[in-house]
């Protein structure tokens, strides 16, 4: 009989489809891929009890010689370091940021320069899904987060969250061709899903704190303390929610005056309810949704953000601005405001110390301006005071 022959089948090997990280600037594409790097290490670190003092001090580096993957969008020699990873993996816990979510809203598409500003030249990157902003931060601010943040950590936890105070998820430092940047990756303070017609940039200063004409051209300008004085606008919230605000307020600046912080603003975004509108600025209306009145409530409800306060919600008894761990803080405008208005707090800017360079600077502003004058430099308990009087003058 013959003999069965068997046939072989070959098995053709396929190569693991590697996830590519294009963007514009090769800075951009390696921390998207240092992002996915470090994320994915932290998967097989086990999530201690509690956080030991070593681990403020901790960094994670990554150094990629001669790569030859993804030429077209990424150098072929980089360093990615990430700062105290398993520090920033347990607040992104505590304010509801899975890692899964970290990861995609930063590396699934290209994040978009937002804004160039500040004393410092900071540059400000949104990521696609408008949920985080990336900043760029100078040698001196990396050394004073480092300096806050076991106090900022324990601050979070001890107040479960309850703060206007950035939230805080992430620190790196890039190199790419002896070019070197520092990043901080934070929440966004505005909504992901309403837009923001007007902001402003409040410090309760009068010195030079009005938008400049170049700042005013621009699509969406940041205005400040003058402007928002002589338009005069209050912020109306009603004597409840002003309440719960301004004690949270007053919590936050104490313990930025107890380590020698200034130099802080309240970044105030408001959404005017009659001009609707999505984040993206484009209105968004339909049969399902009910138009813009449910655009707003949509803030509240979303079902991949539980973390947002349905403030418009809240018994008007026993108001609360954190009845559950929040995103944002949306406050709707009282019945008695001009306008039906959404407003977005926070406290942005943190990480300026009062040292040497701070205190020449007020010398010479006192001497330009007069003794007088509400300069912006001024040592950390009198910007703390000033500040705080100044919101609850304008918060109503």
């Amino acid at each position: 009989m013959p003999k069965n022959k068997v046939k072989s089948k070959r098995i053709k090997a396929v190569s693991q489809k590697r996830k590519l990280f294009r963007a514009k600037e090769p800075l951009i594409s390696v921390f998207m891929w240092g992002i996915n790097s470090t994320i994915n290490e932290l998967q097989h670190v086990n999530i201690p009890v509690m956080l030991m003092p070593d681990d403020f001090k901790a960094y994670n580096k990554i150094k990629i010689d001669r790569q030859g993957f993804n030429k077209d969008n990424m150098p072929s020699h980089f360093k990615v370091k990430e700062y105290c990873p398993l520090v920033f993996r347990n607040l992104r816990e505590r304010f509801k940021v899975t890692d899964s979510q970290y990861m995609l809203s930063l590396t699934s598409s290209e994040p978009i320069i937002k804004d160039t500003h500040g004393g410092q030249g900071s540059t400000y990157y949104l990521t696609a899904d408008k949920r985080f902003i990336i900043k760029t931060l100078t040698r001196e601010e990396v050394e004073q987060m480092h300096h806050i943040l076991k106090h900022y950590h324990e601050y979070v936890v001890e107040h479960h969250c309850k703060t206007l105070l950035p939230q805080y998820f992430g620190a790196y430092r890039l190199t790419v061709e002896k070019q070197e940047i520092y990043v901080v990756v934070m929440r966004n303070v505005f909504s992901h899903t309403l837009r923001v017609h007007r902001k402003y940039d409040l410090k309760g200063s009068t010195v030079q704190r009005e938008a400049s004409e170049k700042e005013k051209s621009k699509e969406q300008p940041t205005f400040k303390d003058n402007d928002f004085v002589s338009e005069g606008n209050k912020v109306y919230i009603g004597d409840s929610h002003k309440a719960e605000l301004m004690e949270i307020l007053r919590r936050d600046v104490e313990f930025l005056s107890k380590n020698s912080l200034m130099d802080y603003s309240l970044l105030l975004g408001i959404h005017d309810v009659d001009q609707g509108g999505n984040a993206s600025g484009v209105d968004e209306e339909s049969e399902e949704t009910g138009g813009e009145t449910d655009s707003v409530n949509s803030e509240v409800s979303l079902p991949d953000s539980p973390g947002v306060q349905n403030v418009e919600n809240t018994d008007p008894n026993k108001p609360s601005l954190f009845a559950q761990p929040v995103e944002v803080i949306s406050i709707p405008a009282s019945d008695n405001a001009p306008k039906k208005a959404i407003y977005f707090l926070a406290i942005v800017d943190i990480l300026t110390h009062y040292g040497m360079k701070k205190r020449t600077a007020q010398a010479a502003k006192t001497v330009k301006h007069g003794s007088n004058a509400a300069i912006s430099t001024v040592p950390p308990e009198s910007y703390a005071k000033r500040f705080l009087d100044f919101l609850e003058s304008i918060v109503v």
